[in-house]
């Protein structure tokens, strides 16, 4: 006779396995709308239309919003990764962002903006 105890374990193991398959797929799926959205946002970066604030997300640089509803998924996306990070390693989701964002201004391309930790905006 099977007792009831006995299948603890394995419905413990059948529930992990489901949530981190759903965390998997759902961090490729992440992943791969964030690359999508890459060659967009980097032409709104070569018109000035946006940088890259000191918080790690992008903001635009005036009146004009075009393409918002891509400027707003991006922050989203970054929002839930700089979160994820965070949890991983016991650190505010701001602080993830403010490092992010020191390094996205490194590696920014010639003439696209980003904003120094004084606020202040420079092109590079």
């Amino acid at each position: 006779m099977f007792k009831k105890t006995a299948a603890i374990p394995f419905v413990l193991l059948f529930l992990i396995t489901f949530f981190l398959s759903g965390t998997i797929v759902q961090s490729a799926s992440l992943k791969e709308k964030m690359a999508a959205r890459i060659p967009a946002i980097n032409a709104l970066k070569d018109q000035g239309v946006v940088g890259e604030n000191n918080k790690g997300f992008l903001e635009f640089r005036g009146n004009k919003q075009p393409q918002k509803d891509i400027v707003d998924a991006e922050n989203k996306d970054r929002r839930k990764v700089y979160e994820a990070i965070g949890k991983q390693q016991n650190a505010p989701a701001s602080l993830v962002g403010q490092r992010r964002a020191k390094t996205i201004a490194q590696k920014s391309r010639p003439g696209h903006w980003y904003q120094n930790s004084d606020g202040s905006w420079h092109k590079k």
